[in-house]
């Protein structure tokens, strides 16, 4: 993908800079006492780059505190790789091949994914879809592999249509945001549930 020659993508450092452009336009801001533009970038070979420390509460940090970046030693540019493969795949990618594209190993791109993922998920303060002069769509679907592309061992001949799938239910809102929820034992009561469960 031409798009990981982006030098953000290959250069911790780099990546720190555009994230830090993005999320701190009016200057670094305390992840600690929330003050805008008053810290100063601690410098020498003893201090990480891009840790600064508060002029106001003399906390140090850096711009990914409070991020799901936050204390890994992954470097930034991949973790923003592997932000931006899951976000930019129409289809969605798996962590095995994110893991080839970075050159990371299995458990390191499952757990970039998954938390990758994770922070995508609506807490709960998240604001509520649909509303006045809005349309919401709803929707189900059955999630599972082929029985041919199984193992022999572990294919089942009575898995016809969604028989052994696991069952997904969804609101969209057009225009708008998009609610998920997987539903584990499918009947008409578990259906009526979805609806309130991922509104």
């Amino acid at each position: 993908m031409s798009d990981l020659n982006n030098p953000i993508f290959q250069d911790a450092d780099k990546a720190r800079e555009w994230l830090e452009a993005r999320l701190w336009k009016d200057g670094p801001v305390c992840a600690h006492c929330g003050t805008v533009g008053e810290a100063t970038l601690m410098q020498g070979a003893s201090h990480r780059p891009g840790l600064y420390q508060c002029n106001a509460c003399r906390e140090p940090f850096t711009v990914t505190v409070g991020t799901l970046y936050e204390r890994s030693k992954i470097p930034l540019n991949k973790w923003l790789a592997a932000t931006h493969l899951l976000l930019a795949s129409k289809k969605g990618m798996s962590a095995l091949q994110i893991g080839r594209m970075l050159g990371l190993s299995k458990k390191t791109a499952w757990f970039l994914c998954h938390r990758i993922r994770e922070s995508l998920r609506p807490h709960g303060d998240a604001p509520k879809i649909g509303g006045e002069g809005k349309t919401v769509e709803a929707d189900e679907t059955y999630v599972g592999g082929k029985e041919r592309n199984k193992h022999r061992s572990k294919r089942d001949r009575k898995n016809i249509g969604s028989v052994g799938k696991e069952a997904v239910f969804g609101l969209v809102e057009r225009g708008g945001r998009v609610r998920s929820h997987h539903i584990p034992h499918v009947s008409a009561k578990t259906l009526r549930l979805g609806w309130g469960t991922v509104s």
